[in-house]
């Protein structure tokens, strides 16, 4: 059994088909990443709310102590009056005047009341120091009290006071009453207070923000709470009655009611988004969106990178068949010429003196075109191994033009070709004697091959500032300028050229611009004055003309000394 081993474009499909596969694997890491950076986020953003609830919390529950506080404090001389039937309660002057408030350090001070007020429930009379009740606060004040009692849950407070904060009776009002029963228990007088809602609720909230319980301390590190959390408190219909100095944005922020006993107010408590850093260990993860992004953009440019490397592969592929197609070509023609008339000089068929002369001149032809084959595809394989080596001297280059052109001679007679030089004497370049001479060949069997039978090829030679400037130029179609710079690329051939009768391996340019590369000058193609092509090369001249002639004139001592 033979095993064959498959060819590298046949492997092709199944390279990209991984890279993608990479590709779509590297998304979907990207993807996971993206919703583990996602969920611990909205973890730590969670623990924020949970924070800003628990401080919203303790706030609502030290706003309560300070209400049931500043509405005790004013309310305290009422405590002791004792309802019997048939009494008449005492006038609201004598219970101020005779009212000894005990010194307490932890009782919230009001900073004004605008007055006092004492209403019967039995026969709804009513008695204020101060400015006088309307009448339309009178029946508010007693509707209130009746349905607050009924519906007053028993272990809300032991306490029966309760503390109203709004827009009452026609004005922006903060009354704060205690309830008195008779001996049988049954609601009998109602004592009380009104004043400004915002002066109530800043005295109930006085020392709520200096308080070092809403956040832990831990982590708070001692810095006060006003430059961590804000604090907005509202009324039950969401008139604002108090905002702290430093306000922050509502990103994590919760509310909570102190309830209808302690006046319905609402609080509000946001954190500062930059306390993240403090109140989370690590702090609030940042976005990994870019990062990821920015991962999946390299990993996605190199996978197009590898299949653009791999489809320059298969292309590579293709050109290095067709070359070797090609080369096989071209060897083919002159083997079979060389052996042909080989045979027929050993089988002694020629009838005359002139078949033999022929015959061994087309065997000398196609032996030069087979050597000079060789020769590109030699130079070829050591630049690819970065192999070639050069011995550049100072040299004539009209004198190694002349050389060239004798030496193309026979093949381009075998074209019906000739070959007209244009050579000006004493141009001399630091140059490699024989990869300058394959630049030449390779220039005229292009010029040969490629323009029409019976045509004249220049080669000229011309000093050009500090350049020599050598030129090629035949009668054949041209060459597109789009396709110009692209000629000296290895196996390129022309579209036109790909499919026609002239063979070629796609390397004699390759190598020309390779050499001309390596002894410091540039080649290039451009349109020929009678309209075909010209292939012109720069060369960097000699340091001197001496130092270009020495060479010279050490082989003709040599010569004359034999």
């Amino acid at each position: 059994m033979i095993l064959k081993r498959p060819p590298p474009g046949a492997r092709s499909p199944v390279v990209i088909v991984l890279l993608l596969l990479a590709l779509a694997l590297s998304g979907a890491l990207a993807y996971e990443a993206q919703v583990a950076a996602r969920s611990h986020r909205a973890t730590a953003e969670g623990a924020l709310r949970d924070y800003s609830a628990v401080s919203a919390f303790l706030v609502s529950r030290m706003a309560k102590q300070g209400v049931a506080n500043v509405t005790g404090m004013r309310v305290y001389p009422f405590e002791e009056v004792h309802v019997r039937r048939g009494e008449s309660p005492p006038p609201l002057p004598v219970l101020l005047h005779k009212a000894h408030m005990p010194e307490c350090r932890t009782c919230f001070a009001l900073d004004s009341v605008r007055g006092y007020f004492r209403l019967d429930l039995r026969d709804g009379s009513m008695e204020s120091t101060g400015e006088a009740p309307s009448p339309a606060f009178r029946a508010w004040l007693a509707d209130t009290v009746r349905a607050w009692y009924r519906h007053r849950v028993r272990d809300e407070s032991s306490w029966e006071f309760q503390a109203l904060v709004g827009h009452i009776a026609g004005r922006d009002r903060a009354v704060g009453y205690v309830l008195r029963r008779d001996e049988a228990g049954v609601p009998a007088l109602i004592y009380g207070f009104e004043t400004a809602p915002r002066d109530f609720v800043r005295a109930a909230f006085k020392r709520i923000l200096p308080s070092p319980y809403l956040l832990p301390g831990a982590l708070t590190r001692g810095l006060p709470n006003d430059s961590l959390i804000s604090l907005v408190a509202t009324d039950a219909s969401g008139r604002e009655v108090l905002r702290s100095p430093r306000q922050y944005p509502a990103t994590f922020a919760a509310t909570d009611t102190l309830g209808q006993q302690f006046g319905g107010l609402v609080v509000r408590v946001a954190l500062r988004p930059s306390a993240a850093e403090r109140l989370v260990i690590g702090g609030l993860p940042r976005s990994r969106l870019p990062v990821l992004l920015g991962l999946f953009t390299l990993a996605a440019g190199l996978v197009a990178t590898a299949l653009l490397q791999l489809r320059r592969e298969r292309e590579l592929s293709r050109l290095r068949s067709d070359f070797v197609s090609g080369v096989s070509h071209e060897l083919r023609t002159p083997l079979a010429q060389i052996r042909m008339f080989a045979e027929t000089l050993r089988l002694g068929r020629v009838r005359t003196e002139g078949e033999r002369a022929r015959s061994i001149e087309i065997i000398d032809q196609e032996a030069r075109r087979l050597s000079n084959l060789v020769d590109n595809v030699l130079h070829f394989s050591r630049a690819e191994r970065r192999a070639v080596r050069l011995a550049p001297e100072p040299l004539d280059l009209a004198r190694l033009a002349r050389e060239a052109v004798e030496a193309f001679g026979p093949l381009a007679r075998s074209r019906r070709t000739e070959v007209a030089v244009a050579l000006e004497d004493g141009v001399p370049a630091v140059v490699d004697r024989g990869a300058f001479r394959q630049v030449l060949l390779n220039l005229l069997d292009n010029a040969v091959k490629y323009g029409p039978p019976g045509q004249t090829v220049v080669l000229g030679l011309a000093r050009v500032g500090d350049r020599a400037r050598v030129w090629v130029e035949d009668r054949g179609p041209g060459i597109p300028a789009r396709d110009r710079e692209r000629v000296f690329a290895p196996f390129y051939r022309l579209e036109r050229d790909a499919g026609s009768a002239v063979a070629g391996s796609g390397i004699g340019l390759a190598v020309v611009g390779e050499l001309v590369a390596l002894h410091g000058g540039r080649a290039w193609a451009e349109e020929g004055a009678a309209g075909g092509a010209r292939f012109v090369v720069e060369l960097p001249l000699a340091p001197s003309a001496e130092a270009a002639d020495a060479p010279e004139r050490a082989e003709r001592a040599q010569e004359a000394a034999v």
